[in-house]
């Protein structure tokens, strides 16, 4: 039986752990020893070298019944910023937080103790399971970066649960976006604006009318922001430089790509308006997907949920995850929910017993059969 104090030991141990992305060389060598004390065997890609991190993403396969097939079981070894020296404080009624000076590390740390206690439980225990692959990956929050590098060949599961979504245990987002990031570069003149402002052509002002023009925030089934502007000098000079960094996100591929170069031309029109050039650099970061709530993948999450007396609910999500590149492979996923909460801040939280419940969750559909008794 899962033990919460060895869930919430292993989740204090991982939080202690310097793990940024790109340099997740600490995590992934705990997490090396944990799996080499299972006897499970795993392989580590060249994925660090690709990107310029020190680690690659780490693979592992366990053996389970041959008669049932194999699933993927994923979470990130990588937190956010501000995260070193972050650890884990535990308050009152099972809240945990970090000091309030770093981030948690929840996300995903949460996915990886569920993962590892999981395995943990089945494998001291001797417990029949099915096959299961794991893949923890480097770089995911630097939108995806180690599983874009990961090669795809390796994998035999056809569908896969990723350990990396915010709220309370059953939850499920069947739907992310496609993330197109773009960067508009305009170069302007510059002159003294004392004496000829009139000879400089002020490319700051080109990006600020078109800023002015684009709407940001959420529109149905799209999100659009600009985050960044950098350009100008010295107070007495026309600018002849400037950079706007932003992004769209949208359930429909193709509508985000539209919508990109619909900003794309915006930008153009008040370069040329005053007489200066754009230079427009786009990426798509991760592709949109959505997973059938009718195929097994969902059905046995649904089964699992209601095993640990929860009700499993499918939602959208606008964050990317490693799943949009599963998905795109092939794989029918879903990203579950660990409990974690107010990601990316130095507020984030979790509760003991949503790691837990994390980690029942997993041994859970590890240890599914796919029969038809277990779907009724």
């Amino acid at each position: 039986m899962l033990n919460k104090n060895d869930i919430l030991s292993t989740f204090s141990a991982l939080v202690s752990i310097d793990s940024p992305s790109k340099g997740e060389r600490q995590m992934c060598d705990y997490i090396k020893s944990r799996l080499d004390k299972l006897g499970i065997k795993y392989e580590e890609d060249d994925t660090g070298k690709v990107i310029g991190g020190n680690c690659g993403n780490l693979y592992a396969y366990i053996d389970g019944d041959k008669d049932l097939e194999p699933i993927l079981f994923s979470s990130h070894m990588d937190t956010v910023e501000p995260s070193t020296g972050k650890k884990a404080v535990f308050g009152k009624n099972g809240l945990i937080t970090s000091d309030g000076t770093t981030v948690l590390g929840s996300d995903d740390l949460a996915g990886v103790t569920a993962i590892l206690e999981a395995l943990e439980e089945i494998v001291n225990n001797n417990i029949s399971h099915r096959p299961v692959e794991i893949l923890f990956s480097v770089s995911e929050e630097t939108l995806c970066d180690g599983t874009k590098h990961f090669d795809f060949g390796k994998l035999k599961s056809k569908d896969a649960y990723v350990f990396d979504l915010d709220g309370d245990i059953g939850s499920a987002a069947y739907t992310a976006p496609t993330i197109v990031s773009f960067k508009a570069t305009v170069h302007g003149k510059s002159a003294h604006a004392g004496f000829e402002p009139q000879k400089g052509i002020h490319a700051v002002k080109a990006v600020a009318r078109a800023v002015s023009e684009i709407d940001c925030g959420i529109f149905d089934d799209m999100s659009v922001n600009i985050g960044r502007i950098e350009g100008g000098g010295a107070t007495n000079i026309v600018p002849d430089l400037c950079l706007c960094f932003g992004e769209v996100r949208c359930f429909n591929h193709q509508k985000a790509v539209d919508k990109v170069e619909e900003i794309k031309s915006v930008f153009k029109k008040h370069a040329d308006e005053i007489g200066a050039t754009l230079d427009f650099e786009e990426k798509i970061c991760v592709k949109a997907f959505t997973t059938s709530t009718d195929c097994n993948s969902a059905k046995r999450f649904e089964k699992a949920c209601d095993r640990l007396g929860k009700k499993a609910q499918f939602i959208s999500t606008f964050g990317g995850s490693d799943n949009n590149y599963y998905a795109n492979a092939g794989i029918d996923g879903f990203v579950v929910s660990t409990g974690m909460n107010k990601c990316h801040s130095t507020e984030e939280y979790t509760y003991d017993y949503q790691l837990e419940n994390a980690a029942k969750l997993a041994f859970e559909l590890m240890t599914s059969d796919d029969t038809i008794e277990y779907f009724i």
